[in-house]
Formats: C-alpha cells, sequence, structure tokens
C-alpha cells in the first residue's frame, strides 16, 4: 500500500528509533547525519506497535563538510537582502501572528502578496523571515514529518517537541547560504527557530528588517490583559508602523489568532487602507488641538 510504504509500516528484522521527548529513553547517543537522525544502537518502538520512527528525508541534502569552505559556487545576479516584518505575541486570550505580505530580491519587489504565515496543523501556525525558498521547504519538510508522528502515534506532536525537531534538522546546515528564521505560534506557546539551530522560548517574538520598528510598538502597549479587539488593533498597528519604515516590508498584513480551538484567519487588509486611517487620526487631533487652545 502507499501509505505503508509512506509509514514505513513494514517489518523488519531490526528498527532504528528517534526519541521525541526527554522521558524515552536516552541512553544511545545521538547522531546527525544530514538530517537523517538515527540511533547508534538498534531499537524498536514499543508504544506504537512495533512500528519504525525513522524519518524519511530527501537524500539530496548532504551534511557540510567540515574542512569544504562555504563559498557560494554560483554567481548570483543581485545580493540577497532578506526583508520582511513578522510578529507573534501570547496575550490571554491565545496567541496572535501577523506579517506583511512583501517578498524583495534585492531592491526589488518581488511579489506583493506573498503569504509569510503557514498553517502547519490545527493548533500551529508558523511565521517565516529569510530566504522565500528555504522557508518554503522547510515548512513542507515539518509538516511532513508532524503528519508520519501522528500517523504512527495516533497523536500529535507537541509544540516543544516540534521546535526541537526543527532545530535538530536545521543544525546541521549551520554556516551555509540555508536562511530560515520560523516563529512556532501554537495557542499557549511562541518558540523561535532558525537556521543555525537556535531554539527560543518567549512571550513575544518580532523577526526581520522591521522588527525594530514593530518591538517599539509592542513594548509600548502590549500587556496580558488585553482583549481579543485590542490585542489585533496592536498587532496591525506593529506591522503598519514596521512597514512604514522598513523599505522591505509592506503592501498588505496577515494575522492569526491561535486559541485552545484552533486558529482563526483574519481577512488579508491593505496597509495602505492603515496610513489613511493613521492620517485621519493625525488630523482630528491636531483639530481638537487647535480648538482648545
Amino acid at each position: 500500500m502507499a501509505l505503508e510504504d509512506i509509514c514505513n509500516f513494514k517489518d523488519k528484522p531490526t528498527h532504528k528509533t528517534f526519541p521525541f521527548y526527554a522521558s524515552e529513553d536516552t541512553s544511545v547517543s545521538v547522531f546527525t547525519e544530514a538530517f537523517n537522525f538515527k540511533w547508534r544502537g538498534e531499537m524498536t518502538s514499543k508504544k506504537a506497535s512495533d512500528v519504525p520512527l525513522e524519518f524519511h528525508v530527501p537524500s539530496l541534502f548532504k551534511r557540510p563538510s567540515s574542512r569544504a569552505s562555504h563559498s557560494v559556487s554560483v554567481r548570483r545576479p543581485f545580493p540577497l537582502s532578506h526583508g520582511t516584518t513578522t510578529l507573534g505575541f501570547i496575550f490571554q486570550g491565545g496567541v496572535i501572528a501577523a506579517a506583511d505580505t512583501r517578498a524583495s530580491a534585492g531592491g526589488l519587489v518581488a511579489c506583493p502578496a506573498v503569504h509569510k504565515i503557514t498553517p502547519i496543523h490545527s493548533h500551529l501556525v508558523v511565521t517565516s523571515s529569510g530566504s522565500g525558498a528555504d522557508c518554503m521547504l522547510w515548512e513542507r519538510i515539518l509538516t511532513r514529518e508532524i503528519r508520519l508522528y501522528q500517523l504512527r502515534h495516533k497523536r500529535r506532536l507537541s509544540i516543544s517537541g516540534t521546535a526541537k525537531l526543527l532545530s535538530l534538522m536545521l543544525h546541521p546546515f549551520k554556516g551555509t547560504d540555508v536562511c530560515v528564521a520560523l516563529t512556532l505560534c501554537g495557542w499557549d506557546k511562541l518558540i523561535y527557530v532558525c537556521s543555525d539551530g537556535a531554539r527560543l522560548q518567549g512571550d513575544i517574538f518580532s523577526v526581520g528588517s522591521g522588527s525594530p520598528y514593530a518591538y517599539g510598538v509592542l513594548d509600548r502597549s502590549l500587556s496580558w490583559s488585553l482583549n481579543k479587539e485590542e490585542a489585533i488593533l496592536l498587532a496591525r498597528e506593529a506591522v503598519f508602523r514596521a512597514t512604514h519604515r522598513d523599505a522591505y516590508s509592506g503592501n498588505n498584513v496577515d494575522l492569526f489568532h491561535v486559541t485552545a480551538e484552533g486558529w482563526r484567519q483574519r481577512q488579508r487588509e491593505d496597509l495602505k487602507e492603515e496610513y489613511y486611517r493613521d492620517m485621519e487620526k493625525r488630523g482630528k487631533k491636531m483639530d481638537l488641538t487647535g480648538l482648545f487652545s
């Protein structure tokens, strides 16, 4: 069967497994070859009817040699400038994830309507920053591995386990031209993972060239007690302020709200409308100041 081939549901004399949690047996050391994770010792899974837990990954990826230099063999027509604005924060009503939609290639706006927030499953979305091609590839790999894990174990991999898996897969590419910065936004957790294997957990993250401007807005107004509408308005304003100052961010804003019931996507909004609304508010404030002066 095709599904059996994908999930490797076949009888083998020996199997090699990979632990997802610290509670599992970690007495055998783990090593990485590309991002094929295998045990040095031979074991079988007792929790999933002796189903092998090895990861199926493309063979075209090879582990970078420590002796080989990481110089680019193909000359690019222009220097890559990775520009974007993505953010995520936790409040009492769940997690908000927001991002702009501009894809840049050097000084060129390559696409004004890309999707920088990708749903992985019903309770997890990922914001992406870095090279567009790298981010798309690793999001697909992560989605596949989580789905295979769910098929084998009849349960979904936790957010912390997902971040650990992604970090271990990316670490062998540290020092190469792979440029990936993903923020995993679960309904109760935010974990940032980048292409050198770093894994950080926090209550607020903003990634990309527009992140300093977004942090300025978030640090000023973010609090745990925000309600849903206030949190959405804050995320929109943070993205708008960043895109107003950062040339590599702009066009539209995508926004996701993740709760215990799952994620919901807000309709995409054009940032030009936000700009005009802001100018209108400023005009009204100036008129009121003139009346009372």
